[in-house]
């Protein structure tokens, strides 16, 4: 059960989104497949054997294409925060200033149905989904604090970037946190609704900051100490964090697809303890359930960037928690160490990722 703050502000944001009885009813009527494309790069977190589970087409992409007539009355698009919703949540935070209390049932697979795909051809970014089935497994009870946006965690502040997971994760133990689990990241994205974006079930590159063409990337300069901070910036395609009020899943977090990559850890531990999430802002899924679990923990890349989640009742660091990252911009955050040689040569394939 959600604590009454969490409740009323559920509801408000629900309210404010327009969903109708109807929807939720659909929900219930409509399913869709939510397996690995290809699972050498993207995974879903914690998944069951997919033989095992009801509808599966092992010789199916990721998703399964559906010819039916597009549910445009079933679509969501989200509004600005209601300031009677953020009052609701914050008196009944247990988390530290600056972070979301995210709480909820996490489904470890469920089933999304593209109706439409941008791309035929490769299947890899869909217009739209028809209603997310119900979960096809057991739940699983999450409770955790999430920074609001993408580290430094300051609205108006350019993510940081060129960081490995490693240097991720040392970031937030400073802050008396942590990196997120992928499950935890996933919860936080799609809601207990299950939402293939944190806005809906439509595509939106108005909502959140994606499908922008990436430019060819020289990655000997990224390699190169000296040259590795211009070169990241000719790359930078990213906006300050909280540039789109629509940008913001049904928990309040913000610019979780698109924008920058975030490193979670990858709870399954194969092959690298570290994974991929959210996208960034060129043409990828940028959806709430794919995972990117090609790159290991020393690779850094220039649009790779992270946030942080800690417990429930952890003690306040925000005081100075920034300590050492500069003033707000993407330059200020190029990590100075060389990327390895091995996150160099598996730099491209990241483009066909999360």
């Amino acid at each position: 059960m959600m604590n009454p703050g969490r409740s009323a502000a559920f509801l408000f944001r629900r309210l404010a989104l327009g969903v109708t009885s109807l929807s939720l009813a659909a929900s219930v009527m409509f399913g869709a497949k939510s397996t690995p494309a290809d699972p050498a790069q993207v995974a879903d977190a914690s998944a069951p054997d997919a033989n095992a589970l009801p509808g599966y087409n092992a010789g199916s992409s990721s998703f399964s294409e559906h010819n039916g007539e597009t549910l445009a009355s079933l679509k969501l698009s989200a509004t600005p925060p209601n300031p009677l919703e953020a009052a609701a949540g914050e008196a009944h935070s247990s988390c530290p200033t600056g972070m979301v209390d995210v709480e909820g049932d996490y489904c470890p697979w469920v089933e999304q149905k593209c109706l439409r795909w941008l791309d035929p051809e490769t299947k890899m970014r869909c217009a739209e989904f028809a209603p997310t089935s119900e979960c096809l497994t057991k739940t699983v009870r999450k409770h955790m604090c999430m920074d609001k946006y993408e580290y430094p965690n300051r609205v108006g502040a350019d993510p940081v970037v060129m960081k490995t997971w490693y240097e991720a994760g040392a970031t937030c133990s400073g802050q008396a946190k942590r990196l997120c689990a992928e499950s935890e990241w996933t919860l936080a994205c799609e809601g207990e609704e299950r939402l293939p974006y944190p806005y809906g079930y439509a595509r939106s590159s108005e909502a959140c900051n994606i499908d922008k063409p990436h430019p060819d990337v020289d990655e000997k300069a990224l390699a190169n100490a000296s040259t590795r901070t211009a070169e990241a910036q000719r790359l930078w395609q990213g906006e300050p964090s909280g540039s789109r009020d629509a940008c913001v899943s049904p928990f309040g977090v913000h610019d979780m697809t698109g924008n920058v990559d975030e490193w979670v850890v990858n709870e399954s531990g194969k092959p690298y303890k570290s994974a991929l999430k959210g996208g960034y802002w060129g043409p990828v899924k940028t959806r709430c359930r794919p995972s990117t679990v090609a790159h290991a923990e020393d690779f850094s890349f220039y649009q790779i960037g992270f946030r942080c989640c800690s417990d429930p009742g952890a003690p306040d660091s925000s005081n100075g928690a920034a300590a050492g990252t500069g003033s707000a911009g993407h330059g200020n955050g190029i990590n100075s160490a060389p990327p390895s040689a091995a996150g160099n040569a598996a730099g491209s394939a990241l483009l066909a990722g999360s």
